[in-house]
C-alpha cells in the first residue's frame, strides 16, 4: 500500500479525505490532523465509521509495524480535536472580520452573496433556520451558488469560540479569511457522517420551479 492508502478500505485517496495516525511516546495511537508529527504514519478514511473499524479490527499495529494500543475512545478523540480546530478557525475568522453574527445579518449576507457558509447552533429554532434556508434557496433559484449550512456546535460552544453570548446563527463570509474555517467545518461535518445540503437545496429549487410551471 502506498503512503496515503486507507488501512480499512485499502484504497488510496486525497490527503483531505484521510486522517493520519502515528504512535505516540507511550505507544498509544494518536491522530495527526496537521500531518506533521514525526515517525511512521498510517491513514484512515476521514469519518467516524472507518476510525471505529480500524480500532475494532486492530489494524493500527500492523500498519504502523509497532506494538501500539488504540483506545476504544479514539473516534471520540478525533471528533473532539476536529471540533476544537473548527472552533479555533471560526474564532480567527471572527477576528479577521470574516464572520457575520445574528439571524438578520446572516440572512442579509446570504442574499447579498457575501456568505460562503451558514452555521446554526444546535438550539436554533425552526423558524430562525427556516428564514435563512429560504434566503439560501432564493440564491440558488436566481442562479447563485448553493450555500452550505452546518449544525455542528451548541450555542455555548459557539459563544466561547466567538467571544459572545447567544450565538445562534452565523455566516462565514466569502474570501480568503473564511476559507480555513469553512474547510475545518466541512471536514468535521464529513467525519460525523453529514454533508452540506447543496443537493437537497437544488432539489427543493427544482420542485419550486416544477410547481410554478404546473400552475402556469
Amino acid at each position: 500500500m502506498n503512503e496515503r492508502t486507507c488501512i480499512v478500505r485499502r484504497k488510496s485517496a486525497e490527503p483531505d479525505e484521510l486522517i493520519r495516525f502515528v504512535a505516540g511516546p507511550d505507544s498509544a495511537v494518536v491522530p495527526d490532523l496537521k500531518r506533521n508529527l514525526p515517525g511512521r504514519g498510517c491513514w484512515v478514511t476521514a469519518d467516524r465509521k472507518h476510525v471505529e473499524l480500524a480500532v475494532a479490527r486492530k489494524l493500527f499495529a500492523r500498519a504502523l509495524k509497532a506494538d501500539v494500543t488504540a483506545s476504544p475512545q479514539l473516534a471520540d478523540m478525533v471528533d473532539a480535536l476536529m471540533a476544537k480546530f473548527a472552533l479555533g478557525a471560526l474564532g480567527l475568522a471572527r477576528k479577521a472580520g470574516a464572520l457575520a453574527l445574528g439571524a438578520a445579518k446572516v440572512e442579509a449576507s446570504v442574499r447579498s452573496g457575501a456568505a460562503a457558509a451558514v452555521i446554526h447552533a444546535d438550539e436554533a429554532s425552526e423558524d430562525g433556520v427556516r428564514k435563512i434556508t429560504q434566503a439560501r434557496r432564493a440564491v440558488v433559484h436566481l442562479g447563485g451558488p448553493a450555500i452550505p449550512a452546518y449544525k455542528l456546535f451548541s450555542e455555548h460552544e459557539l459563544g466561547l469560540a466567538l467571544g459572545g453570548t447567544n450565538v445562534i446563527h452565523a455566516a462565514v463570509l466569502a474570501g480568503d479569511a473564511g476559507k480555513v474555517a469553512l474547510k475545518r467545518m466541512a471536514a468535521l461535518d464529513r467525519y460525523r457522517g453529514g454533508s452540506p445540503d447543496e443537493v437537497a437545496m437544488r432539489a427543493a429549487v427544482a420542485e419550486d420551479e416544477n410547481a410554478a410551471e404546473d400552475t402556469e
